[in-house]
């Protein structure tokens, strides 16, 4: 299920976490992948992982909020494999945190430019091998930070909801080329950027095992997996939706969910009706 043989994908921020998984995934499902990330070692390491794990993948350094860098990675996974399938736009930074008032415009100038400007370049430079390909699948990491608001993260809310309807607006005009566009919104997943250094690992696990109502952690697999449907042609009549990936935390109140081995409380009343009933 979800095969990608002979496809051929783009994947930024591949070097870790989410986009680490998703590239060795996309690998053993068959597509040649390029790896694009700042993190060189990790990066070349990841692609030798995903070229064990399926066809040849290449790694190529990439700052996707720099336009010479995107568009000299479209032109390798075009010169090295001869066309595009898909772009899985995952490269992202925390970014600025904190207060309104205490952020510095180069924090949040620097936030949006990672986390919106190159999920808006991938799409651009995209968009004309994919044309010439006859379509394609384009993924980006959103987030529910994109959907809900939270205090402390006001330039990654920001950016995340502008990939969230910017996703909108390119399926609308890709779409007459059979061009999807869709994305991917994580909830509390645990990977690096996340522990923000592994001695931090274990306290952030324990804090996302209780995150939301499933009660086990997010893994990046989680992600790569809904990334992963969403390439496929399995998902050939969706486009222009984000995918909520997030153990049901944006399904409402979380203080209404019952643990793991918790009896749900029962009242006296099995329905609730008008006001005068009462009594």
């Amino acid at each position: 299920m979800y095969d990608l043989t002979g496809k051929v994908a783009v994947i930024t921020g591949a070097a870790s976490g989410m986009g680490h998984a998703a590239a060795v995934l996309f690998a053993q499902k068959g597509a040649n992948v390029v790896l694009a990330d700042l993190n060189v070692i990790g990066g070349e390491a990841a692609a030798a992982e995903a070229s064990q794990a399926g066809p040849a993948c290449v790694f190529q350094r990439a700052d996707v909020a720099k336009e010479a860098d995107v568009e000299a990675l479209i032109a390798r996974a075009v010169g090295e494999f001869g066309k595009l399938d898909i772009l899985f736009n995952n490269a992202g930074i925390g970014g600025a945190v904190g207060p309104l008032e205490d952020i510095a415009v180069d924090d949040w100038d620097r936030t949006q430019a990672v986390c919106l400007r190159g999920v808006f370049l991938g799409i651009k430079h995209a968009i004309a091998p994919m044309r010439a390909n006859g379509g394609g699948s384009i993924v980006s990491t959103a987030s529910t930070a994109g959907i809900d608001g939270y205090s402390g993260l006001h330039a990654y809310c920001a950016a995340k909801a502008g990939v969230v309807n910017l996703t909108r607006s390119a399926s609308l005009q890709l779409a007459c080329d059979f061009i999807r566009v869709n994305a991917v919104a994580p909830g509390g997943v645990s990977t690096p950027i996340v522990w923000n250094g592994a001695a931090n690992r274990e306290a952030v696990e324990g804090f996302l095992l209780n995150a939301q109502p499933l009660p086990r952690v997010g893994r990046p697999l989680d992600i790569a997996n809904a990334a992963l449907f969403l390439a496929s042609d399995a998902a050939q009549f969706i486009t222009g939706h984000t995918l909520v990936v997030d153990g049901g935390a944006t399904a409402g109140a979380l203080n209404t969910a019952p643990k793991r081995g918790q009896a749900t409380a029962r009242g006296q009343r099995t329905f609730a009706g008008p006001s005068f009933e009462v009594g």
